[in-house]
């Protein structure tokens, strides 16, 4: 994977980039906005985006397809195919957006073998762009400035409260109920893959995801998690997050973590249980 990608990172991230802008010309002016059959929003700038990324990745690798929000819907019987492809959100966080709060990103993720092995997180607004690579750790770059970024080791509770990151707009029982269970902690609440990429630098501990997410919405910000030294699990099995395994592209819930550890583990495990109970 190195190797393919090590010609055309900085096209990747320039990219990125471009695609940011596209995005802010809208911003800065009215926003439109239209209504998805899954009652979503969708604006102008998430298909100028799509259309800048989906450019961009078919010049620099033709032969390797690209899945994005905003693509027509691809049949598993033909996703399942796909050893290696690009997994895009072209605006993660379109309410942010809406709202105006700088809370929103453009992800471009590339997948192999179910795995995101190379992450781009870009929030426009921020002027911040986070990237992670498999085997070639993580970075975050803040106007001209680069840094190396590692997850962090989580503090002890005793003499620190953890730092719990939630979702500013999609909230949920069990997120409470988690809550509810753990050891001394804080919140911090934060809209789009933003949230993973606090674990990711080190601002934050966890972020447990247990409301509906796509795997589009996570897989490049996951990269940089992993990159970085986290994980980002799967709720229920505590086994990593995989992409195109079956026909729907909706994740399961997951947490993302710097390290595995009791307290959080069997807060999670009671939380799951009590919301399986009342269904």
């Amino acid at each position: 994977m190195s190797s393919f990608i090590e010609p055309i990172r900085q096209r990747l991230i320039d990219g990125s980039l471009n695609a940011g802008k596209a995005i802010l010309d809208i911003y800065n002016s009215e926003i439109l906005v239209e209504t998805k059959d899954d009652d979503s929003p969708l604006t102008q700038a998430d298909l100028k985006s799509h259309q800048t990324l989906v450019a961009m990745l078919e010049e620099l690798t033709p032969d390797v397809p690209v899945l994005s929000e905003e693509s027509a819907a691809v049949p598993f019987a033909d996703r399942r195919q796909w050893n290696r492809y690009w997994l895009i959100d072209p605006l993660d966080g379109t309410k942010e957006f809406i709202k105006r709060n700088g809370e929103f990103t453009v992800n471009v993720a590339l997948i192999e073998d179910g795995v995101p092995v190379f992450g781009i997180v870009h929030a426009p607004v921020l002027e911040t762009t986070w990237i992670g690579e498999h085997g070639h750790g993580a970075f975050k770059i803040t106007g001209n400035q680069q840094q190396s970024i590692q997850v962090r080791k989580l503090p002890d509770p005793n003499q620190e409260a953890w730092k719990i990151v939630g979702s500013r707009s999609h909230g949920s029982t069990e997120f409470e109920a988690f809550c509810e269970r753990l050891p001394a902690h804080e919140r911090v609440s934060m809209g789009s893959s933003l949230k993973l990429c606090l674990v990711a630098e080190g601002s934050a501990d966890l972020y447990p995801r247990l409301a509906p997410t796509c795997e589009w919405d996570t897989a490049a910000a996951q990269a940089v998690v992993t990159a970085a030294g986290g994980e980002v699990l799967n709720a229920h099995t505590l086994k990593p997050l995989l992409c195109n395994q079956q026909d729907s592209v909706l994740n399961p819930f997951f947490i993302v973590c710097g390290q595995q550890h009791q307290n959080w583990t069997e807060a999670l495990t009671d939380a799951l249980s009590d919301s399986l109970a009342n269904t």
